[in-house]
């Protein structure tokens, strides 16, 4: 049997777990080959029959089933048989199986399910004894792998250098969120974690930086969580980066203050999904938030500034409606979080939400990745404007390109949410960075806070650069005048620089009471704003 298990990534930088667990899982030679959504989907059919793989396994998600379906398409009747995995064929195997588009499916943990899968193909073992596996004829039984006889696989990332070292250090979630994949395995199992620091010591030795723990609840042990962080702080190294799900009710302000006070800033990144503040939406899908809990820890980690923060909300949850959805959005923006998602729901297969979906009248995308059209609480109008307000919020705040201008913002719309909408309606993405910072200012321009803003947008504009940018705003200064600016500026020892650098390497701009001079000389970069009364 000549075996290759594949990996369709979402990008280069992210490999695959999955695949490198069941190699390392199993007594049988077995290829591993990686490769991502942007590739062509006939040179990797062309890879596997150049080779002349006759057994192909397929590592499946959310993300690249639609892709994996056109390579599958093609290996019909190539005499190869093909194994699925993943949690997007999990609980929709006979689409796949009915459609002749694979062999066998491993539902959920597949290490114990696929060598001995590997050992029926090999007239080895009895089919009806392998845990977990749908085939033509039926399914066998479920059974949840002993984490304790599991070998851990992070030794077969070998290319390491720029990629995210993705980490487990549990399997099982004790939520049951409705709209989540693993809500569906409650059981949480852990394993031991003196082999995952070991783990984690070997990456850093190959020059890994980024560790991405895919744990749903890595807080959910606390001992756990404390005897990791411990150990990240004590051992990482320079411009190392470890990621983590958190639920955020459950943090306790000790250790958020023990964090804040061992660790270097952005050290840790904490992933918090908020959701909804309505309590009643949170409910119907088995959620139990505490917000105001919640809300203080996140400022309190906010306010230590140590911590990066990510904050999730989901637009399509039952009872959310597109005012309460804007309620929310605008509550968590209050926070002014560094980046928040807003995510769109999608009914997966298997989950709860899945088999209510006619209580409240959901519409949804028929392929992956499955996302709401409308429901009872939200219009397919509603959806297409809280869109708009994503994709604006994502170029304009997310990004953390014009951060101060954002806090401007902020600081005087009532409805953040509204102004991201109108906002979105414009054409701001196709025509240059300079093309962004402009509509937002020309968008600006009749409200009251105008001339702070503008003034602000374009120090958070040159501040982005370190080679001297080209120039957007309308305010222009003639040649002449620019020299005879800056030669008052030296002589009233405004700047510490020679003149002939001022007019070789600077930018003004002149405002109505100030002119914001920029220097980009080679390996230093000066932004200063000169009030116009002290030349």
């Amino acid at each position: 049997m000549k075996t290759l298990l594949i990996g369709i990534n979402a990008k280069y930088i992210h490999p695959n777990l999955a695949i490198r667990l069941l190699k390392k899982n199993t007594k049988y030679p077995v290829d591993i080959k990686e490769f991502n959504i942007k590739d062509n989907y006939l040179d990797i059919v062309n890879y596997i029959i150049n080779n002349n793989y006759n057994i192909i396994g397929f590592s499946c998600y959310i993300w690249n089933i639609e892709f994996i379906k056109l390579i599958l398409n093609e290996l019909i009747n190539k005499d190869i048989i093909i194994i699925l995995g993943g949690p997007e064929v999990s609980y929709n195997a006979n689409y796949y199986l009915d459609n002749d588009l694979c062999d066998y499916v491993i539902k959920n943990e597949g290490e114990e399910a696929f060598d001995l899968l590997l050992s029926y193909l090999d007239n080895k073992f009895n089919i009806n004894d392998i845990p977990n596996l749908y085939y033509k004829n039926g399914y066998t039984f479920d059974k949840l792998v002993d984490l304790n006889n599991t070998k851990m696989a992070y030794d077969l990332y070998d290319d390491v250098i720029n990629k995210i070292m993705y980490i487990e250090t549990s399997r099982g979630c004790p939520y049951k969120c409705g709209y989540c994949m693993a809500s569906l395995d409650n059981k949480v199992r852990f394993f031991n974690i003196e082999e995952i620091k070991e783990q984690i010591s070997l990456l850093q030795a190959k020059g890994a930086k980024v560790f991405k723990f895919l744990d749903r609840t890595f807080n959910a042990n606390k001992k756990n969580f404390l005897g990791l962080i411990d150990f990240i702080i004590l051992n990482h190294k320079e411009n190392e980066s470890y990621q983590f799900e958190i639920t955020g009710d459950l943090l306790s302000s000790d250790i958020i203050d023990y964090i804040n006070e061992k660790s270097p800033k952005n050290l840790f990144r904490f992933e918090i999904g908020i959701q909804s503040t309505n309590i009643k939406a949170n409910l119907a899908v088995g959620r139990i938030q505490n917000n105001e809990k919640l809300f203080n820890n996140i400022i309190r980690i906010q306010n230590a500034n140590v911590i990066d923060l990510h904050l999730d909300l989901i637009a399509g949850l039952p009872y959310e409606d597109y005012n309460s959805f804007i309620n929310t959005f605008n509550e968590v923006l209050k926070l002014r979080p560094k980046e928040l998602q807003l995510g769109f729901l999608k009914l997966l297969y298997g989950t709860r939400l899945y088999s209510e979906a006619n209580n409240y009248h959901y519409k949804w995308m028929d392929k992956a990745p499955y996302e709401i059209i409308e429901n009872d609480y939200l219009s397919k109008e509603d959806i297409i404007n809280i869109h708009y307000a994503e994709d604006s919020f994502d170029h304009y705040y997310n990004s953390s390109i014009m951060k101060n201008s954002m806090n401007v913002i902020l600081d005087n719309e009532n409805n953040p949410f509204m102004f991201f909408h109108d906002l979105g309606l414009l054409d701001f993405k196709h025509k240059g960075l300079e093309n962004q910072f402009r509509v937002i200012d020309d968008f600006i321009k009749n409200k009251n806070y105008y001339n702070l803003f503008h003034k602000t947008i374009i120090m958070d504009y040159l501040n982005y650069f370190n080679l001297k940018p080209k120039a957007w705003w309308d305010e222009k200064i003639s040649h002449k005048d620019k020299n005879n600016i800056l030669r008052l500026i030296f002589n009233n020892n405004l700047i510490n620089i020679a003149l002939e650098d001022l007019y070789k390497y600077s930018l003004l701009v002149n405002l109505n009471n100030d002119y914001i001079l920029a220097i980009y000389k080679p390996n230093i970069k000066i932004i200063k704003i000169i009030n116009k009364d002290t030349l």
